[in-house]
């Protein structure tokens, strides 16, 4: 991007600092002196202008990926891959929508690779993004998929991808059971990525002999296989995790799709770790079990560190709903194309960065920051809680409006105080009765 164009960008990122309203028909304004009107059609021409290249835009999220994974203290990084619907089924002027699952979802397909620390958890950036459309998929990728490309068939390029970027950790590629597929894990392993797949109750052989998983589930339970005593957190509330691990082997044939026709197809044995998570409440009863297929090796990363890799998948989840209805209120967006949305998104996830990064800060300072924030958000915190993400976004958006109203008025900090006495007389902003 030229410096024009950088500079628009830096301005749009300010205005997607909110948490907005579904009423709202534009982005939100910061009091820049203009009119909104004006604003309005400067953010329609960037998010038009087909100088403004996906890979331009993800360029800066990419350079902060490699910097906050330089950070981490984890030998490895993860990269969650997952996939959400944009649904505009009643906006009309999207010539472009695509169906979904049925007739009358309609919309976009949007894919997205989150990079997560490790260590910790925390959520990093997102390292690469799709959004399919009827006739075409808009891509940060230099060699996007194509319209007919299933989910799984995105992975790959990805995870090849994902050595491009020259990351300091070794990546782990973690993804929901959606991708428990025996075909990808021959050819993941082949390329020789590390994966992390929620599976399910497929045939296995273990100890020479065929095995369902959930078969091997019920033998470690009652052979007290499970250990640990991890506190986590289940829908908000406390409870225990524990952790069973098991060596197993995949070595049955793998379908596959060649000119429209399925054929089962023979490869390489491919030898996994069956990590078992159960999470249970503080009574003991058992209230979900994952099973967890990976090729990370045990002296990497113990059953325990696996199962916890898998909790924090969670945080993709997350940013679809900061995206969307709990923060930047993406399905609501007014822009008619679904390359226009595709650059809005990019920006949007810059905001969204940028409350992350606040987020993990420890310093004296970022706290003293995130609690004024939260003060002008208006936000109630749940009890323990010291921040949000869509509240830390609302707090953003009033803080930079008031920089930059003091910024550009000529009135002093005690004018305006007088000018809101005046406006609001029984209601004295200023303290004096």
């Amino acid at each position: 991007m030229d410096r024009r164009l950088q500079l628009r960008y830096q301005v749009l990122v300010k205005s997607q600092m909110n948490a907005a309203s579904r009423t709202a028909a534009g982005p939100s304004l910061l009091p820049q002196g203009t009119h909104a009107a004006a604003v309005t059609q400067a953010a329609w021409r960037f998010y038009n202008n087909p100088r403004v290249s996906l890979a331009a835009l993800i360029q800066p999220l990419r350079e902060i990926g490699l910097k906050e994974a330089a950070q981490s203290s984890s030998e490895f990084v993860l990269l969650a891959h997952d996939w959400s619907k944009l649904d505009y089924g009643t906006h009309s002027s999207k010539q472009d929508r695509c169906q979904l699952t049925h007739r009358s979802d309609i919309g976009y397909d949007l894919t997205t690779a989150l990079l997560i620390d490790a260590h910790d958890g925390a959520p990093l950036v997102p390292m690469e993004m799709h959004l399919k459309t009827a006739h075409a998929v808009h891509s940060t990728s230099t060699s996007p998929p194509v319209v007919t490309d299933h989910h799984l068939d995105q992975l790959q390029p990805i995870m090849d991808s994902s050595r491009e970027w020259n990351l300091p950790r070794r990546v782990v590629h973690v993804i929901d059971r959606e991708a428990d597929s025996l075909g990808h894990y021959r050819d993941w392993q082949a390329a020789e990525h590390l994966f992390l797949v929620r599976s399910n109750d497929r045939r296995v052989r273990w100890n020479d002999q065929s095995w369902k998983i959930s078969e091997i589930v019920g033998h470690c339970e009652s052979s007290g296989y499970f250990q640990g005593d991890r506190p986590v957190e289940y829908h908000g509330k406390p409870a225990i995790q524990q952790v069973a691990e098991v060596n197993i082997v995949l070595d049955r044939r793998h379908k596959t799709q060649i000119n429209g026709k399925q054929y089962a197809i023979a490869g390489p044995p491919v030898p996994l770790r069956l990590v078992m998570s159960r999470i249970l409440d503080e009574t003991g009863q058992v209230l979900s079990t994952w099973t967890l297929l990976t090729n990370v090796p045990a002296d990497k990363a113990d059953a325990g560190q696996v199962a916890l890799w898998y909790y924090w998948r969670w945080r993709i989840e997350s940013f679809y709903k900061l995206l969307k209805s709990h923060g930047q209120e993406a399905e609501y967006w007014q822009q008619e194309s679904g390359e226009a949305i595709a650059r809005r998104l990019l920006v949007a996830t810059m905001a969204c960065v940028v409350v992350w990064r606040l987020q993990r800060e420890t310093t004296p300072q970022a706290a003293e920051t995130r609690r004024i924030l939260i003060r002008l958000s208006g936000r109630q915190m749940k009890h323990k809680v010291e921040s949000t993400a869509p509240a830390l976004l609302a707090g953003y958006f009033v803080l930079l409006s008031m920089l930059q109203l003091l910024e550009q008025t000529d009135h002093t900090l005690d004018q305006l105080k007088s000018l809101a006495d005046n406006a609001l007389p029984f209601i004295n902003p200023s303290g004096n009765v």
